[in-house]
């Protein structure tokens, strides 16, 4: 089992939100959402995991991995409703990874700390990205 990924940009920040598992198979192509979320937008970014089933220890290795290449690029990572089966707990090598209890959190915050100027809404996801009221579940 792997994700699907869906990558949207708005108000000076990123949503990276996952659907699936991100197990030991799906940690290549989380990887790939990252680089691809590197490489193109500013800002802080939120891993939105409403739409996740579970995780591993891999899953959650790579969410750390995320935050540092994030850190490398001068950007934050924040993680929004994070899977019941677990908790991220980084190694102290990891930049803080604030958690939010769901997405309207996550955006409320942002609002809260930065109150910026509407910049658009920019998307991109991959394929099988459930249509709006299929969760895939």
């Amino acid at each position: 089992m792997t994700i699907e990924w869906r990558y949207t940009a708005e108000q000076g920040l990123g949503i990276l939100s996952l659907t699936g598992y991100l197990g030991p198979d799906a940690v290549h192509r989380f990887e790939g959402a990252i680089g691809w979320v590197v490489g193109r937008g500013t800002g802080p970014v939120v891993v939105d995991l409403t739409g996740l089933r579970g995780w591993s220890t891999e899953g959650q290795l790579a969410i750390t991995d995320a935050a540092r290449r994030l850190a490398e690029a001068g950007r934050s990572l924040e993680l929004a409703a994070i899977p019941t089966d677990g908790s991220l707990v980084p190694d102290g090598n990891c930049p803080p990874i604030p958690v939010h209890a769901d997405l309207a959190g996550a955006l409320a915050a942002h609002k809260a700390r930065h109150d910026e100027a509407p910049e658009g809404h920019r998307e991109q996801q991959t394929t099988e990205w459930p249509s709006r009221g299929d969760t895939g579940q």
